[in-house]
């Protein structure tokens, strides 16, 4: 994103107007950008003036969106599971696969704790930003913002989703061990990221969708807290954003007490309830459906809903996006029917 752009989502995401001119933030990464930009997986994952062109291409094809988090260096979901012993397995034509080590949690105890500066694939991620910090500036662009996986969505990656479902009711006092570890790993990550970049940033996006895999009980035991500790870690007015497109049934009221700013949240809950669900503690970051319309809807009907969500939200605090991520194959029309919409909109005064 340009630096005007951080301005106007930092404006909308720390609740400073209501109503418009209401911003469009878009969330892409690995599963969208290098099928865009016509460059392989591989060469983007690898080749870091692949990855530095593949970016430069959305950010001036699109320059009305204010892409998010702008210039993230991952490898698809794999940075932080790799250094806690997940395999990543790179594919040519597709997001890396990471498979869950054989891991017991009697054996925690003997897991090192991971140092993000040199540990699996996020050194790589880490290098990238290193080599090419300055010249994304010198194109005009910013790095503000920061992401990683959050606590319990890495933790899956070491047990697998199935086993540590049955975890947290088995075996919750070693479940809450393994968060230690990686709400610790976040909290790292995170900081070795703003290390590499050497100044600007100021926001942090947590991505975890397995908190919305729970009830409310085991949301209050096993994510409320660890999410709360790394925005705890960080400067209060720093724009802090979670993306959960699973379920917020349970939890949605909890989101703002857990120190976020902004919530991208899936299509499970509609706009009007989550709107008066959070009583405009929260800038709400949605809410167009990311696979039946963004991927399979027409122009016209991407259009259309857009301007339903921008209607329903009225005056509570809203930034126009996806209901999650922007899915691979999502057509450039349709984000330009997006695009449309909110000029439309805020046009109206």
């Amino acid at each position: 994103m340009r630096p005007e752009q951080w301005q106007q989502f930092k404006a909308a995401a720390k609740r400073r107007h209501r109503g418009r001119p209401v911003p469009l933030a878009l969330i892409a990464d690995c599963p969208w950008i290098p099928a865009y930009a016509g460059v392989s997986y591989w060469d983007y994952f690898f080749d870091v003036e692949a990855w530095f062109a593949a970016n430069v291409r959305v950010l001036r094809d699109f320059p009305e969106v204010i892409w998010f988090p702008a210039w993230w260096s991952e490898v698809g979901m794999g940075a932080e599971p790799s250094a806690l012993g997940a395999r990543v397995r790179f594919n040519r034509h597709r997001v890396p696969d990471v498979e869950p080590p054989p891991f017991r949690l009697d054996l925690l105890d003997r897991l090192t704790r991971p140092e993000p500066a040199t540990d699996g694939f996020m050194a790589l991620c880490l290098y990238r930003y290193q080599r090419l910090r300055q010249r994304i500036r010198e194109a005009g662009f910013c790095v503000p913002v920061v992401a990683a996986r959050g606590p319990l969505t890495v933790a899956s990656f070491v047990r697998g989703v199935n086993d540590l479902m049955t975890d947290l009711v088995d075996d919750p006092d070693r479940v809450r061990q393994l968060l230690e570890v990686t709400t610790d790993l976040a909290i790292g990550w995170l900081r070795a990221q703003i290390e590499a970049l050497d100044g600007g940033v100021e926001g942090l996006l947590i991505l975890d969708d397995l908190a919305g895999f729970i009830g409310r009980r085991h949301y209050e035991q096993f994510a409320h807290p660890y999410l709360r500790r790394i925005c705890d870690a960080f400067p209060a007015d720093w724009v802090k954003i979670l993306h959960n497109d699973a379920s917020v049934a349970v939890c949605l009221e909890r989101i703002p007490e857990a120190g976020f700013d902004v919530l991208n949240w899936g299509v499970e809950t509609s706009l009007p309830d989550a709107c008066r669900r959070v009583a405009g503690r929260l800038t709400l970051m949605g809410n167009v459906p990311p696979l039946d319309l963004g991927v399979r809807g027409t122009p016209e009907q991407v259009h259309a809903d857009a301007l339903r969500a921008l209607r329903e939200a009225g005056d509570h605090p809203f930034i126009l996006s996806f209901a999650g991520v922007t899915t691979t194959g999502t057509p450039p029309d349709n984000i330009r029917a997006l695009i449309r919409a909110v000029r439309e909109f805020n046009a109206q005064g």
